[in-house]
């Protein structure tokens, strides 16, 4: 989710890696406060939340807020793309057990 218009390229740059990587993602570019989005996306139990700012984008970093409302503070994209990746895995294996 971007904050202004101004991160909507990066938002989108960062949804595609996401998407390369196998994680399901999907910008939402709308022109909407940040308190609704993130309202209407809890209510959609979307698992992730990322957002961008202009702080963000100038630091290359996304923050990340669970559906629960937890902030799990700043990554970088890469260090994202593991920590979905580590989450998904580990889930799989508590399945098998």
């Amino acid at each position: 989710m971007n904050i202004t218009d101004k991160q909507s390229d990066y938002v989108q740059e960062v949804t595609q890696k996401l998407q390369k990587s196998g994680i399901r993602a999907k910008a939402d570019l709308r022109n909407e406060k940040i308190g609704f989005k993130i309202r209407e996306h809890t209510l959609k139990r979307i698992p992730y939340m990322l957002v961008c700012g202009d702080q963000e984008m100038e630091a290359g970093e996304i923050a990340v807020r669970t559906r629960k409302g937890k902030d799990l503070g700043k990554f970088k994209v890469d260090d994202l793309i593991s920590y979905i990746q580590d989450e998904v895995s580990s889930r799989k294996l508590n399945l098998e057990e």
